[in-house]
């Protein structure tokens, strides 16, 4: 019977794992050599907690049964060994008898119970060295090359933009920021980032504790691996990494995964319902944000003349649609608006309404209001029809305002 420990093997640095990594989670493949009739990986328990129920899979074999269970601990393992017993400051050799509950036999033949860490060993115990080690045994009818994968919570990716404007011009950086959250160390051969969604059935476990005692060291060298697009499959956006890297425990990896070409817009906007009553108030400071590759969804930071304007979550954006990004209120920028019921009755009512933007500031700007309303819906005047509902664009000078008048006929439904 041939024993593998996962937790050293696939998230550790004896061999070099294939990882596709997804936003919430990642798929974990190794080649093994399997011996029959059976083939055991066994676990640490901190591996074991992330890993999706149901996931561990040998492929290449023929699987008859496999059997999933908890093997003692690392300590039972030392019962009926002399240990040492460290005391008043004495050290005394002992017998390890029971692991549970830390009973021993001194050299005068007494029992008695201790604590784990008045103990000291031969041997060099693990982490969690009281603690359970989850196993799977799998059947196999012959031995051979195979693979063993895996689903875990431990790794993760995300993106990360940062939009940097100056004047009329934009660049967009792109980080992916790949997570590894175990307190193992993961060894990656090749791999692959995968954006889009992604549904697994078991919800996301409790991240493990980690110890509260911080430790200065000197600085981890970092080998970055080159992030290539590798186009679309199956509606997901798929990312090479092209050379072996490592993912030290319970750290974040950033690396440029995407160099796209991008346009954009300022402008004061607001969405609102359409309403027959009278409203005022300020716009919000938008921008809008076209590229020329997919931009898988993530967290954007905006720089504009250097300075951060806020920050915003990008849904997903195929190549050349608009991304508009809404960064808050902006002050000195306002508007009134008022409403007129021209006619009313049983089949419909038609509105007319005054819109007056002002603004504050001493530059021009545009201004976009967008009023979301459905149904049979009819407008004219200073005011277009859009999808879901009605939008006035204004160029505004500065310290100036502009008023739009429109009319909204809506006719009720039979």
């Amino acid at each position: 019977m041939k024993r593998f420990w996962l937790g050293v093997l696939l998230l550790g640095s004896a061999s070099a794992a294939e990882v596709r990594i997804y936003s919430t989670f990642a798929e974990v493949r190794e080649r093994v050599q399997v011996s029959a009739p059976e083939f055991r990986v066994t676990l640490s328990q901190n591996v074991w907690n992330q890993v999706l129920p149901g996931s561990l899979d040998l492929e290449g074999v023929n699987v008859l049964a496999h059997l999933q269970r908890q093997q003692f601990s690392w300590l039972s393992s030392q019962e009926g060994k002399h240990v040492t017993l460290m005391e008043d400051g004495r050290a005394e050799r002992v017998t390890l008898i029971r692991a549970s509950d830390l009973l021993i036999r001194d050299a005068a033949g007494r029992y008695r119970n201790v604590r784990f860490e008045q103990l000291a060993f031969d041997a060099l115990p693990p982490q969690n060295a009281l603690a359970p080690t989850p196993s799977v045994t799998f059947r196999v009818t012959a031995g051979g090359s195979a693979t063993l994968s895996y689903l875990t919570r431990a790794l993760s990716w995300k993106p990360r933009y940062t939009l940097k404007v100056s004047g009329t011009t934009a660049s967009l950086t792109a980080l992916a920021e790949i997570r590894n959250s175990s307190d193992e160390a993961v060894e990656v051969s090749t791999g692959e980032l995968l954006a889009g969604e992604v549904n697994v059935s078991e919800p996301p476990v409790q991240p493990f504790a980690r110890g509260g005692v911080m430790e200065a060291g000197p600085a981890d060298a970092v080998a970055a691996p080159k992030v290539t697009p590798a186009g679309e499959s199956r509606g997901l956006y798929r990312y090479t990494l092209a050379q072996g890297f490592s993912l030290l425990p319970d750290s974040t990896l950033s690396v440029p995964f995407l160099t796209p070409k991008v346009s954009f817009e300022r402008y004061a906007g607001l969405t609102s319902g359409f309403s027959v009553s009278a409203a005022s108030g300020k716009l919000n400071r938008n921008y809008r944000l076209r590229s020329d590759v997919l931009l898988p969804a993530g967290m954007m930071t905006v720089r504009d003349e250097g300075r951060i304007v806020g920050q915003v979550r990008l849904n997903d954006t195929s190549i050349g649609e608009a991304a508009e990004l809404d960064l808050g209120a902006d002050p000195d920028v306002s508007f009134t608006r008022s409403v007129q019921v021209l006619t009313q009755d049983k089949n419909g009512a038609s509105y007319r309404v005054t819109l007056t933007v002002q603004n504050d500031k001493d530059r021009a700007l545009r201004a976009e209001l967008r009023e979301l309303i459905d149904g049979n819906v009819a407008v004219s005047g200073q005011v277009e029809r859009v999808l879901q509902g009605l939008l006035v664009r204004v160029d505004v000078p500065a310290r100036g305002k502009v008023t739009r008048i429109y009319s909204v006929t809506v006719k009720y439904a039979n």
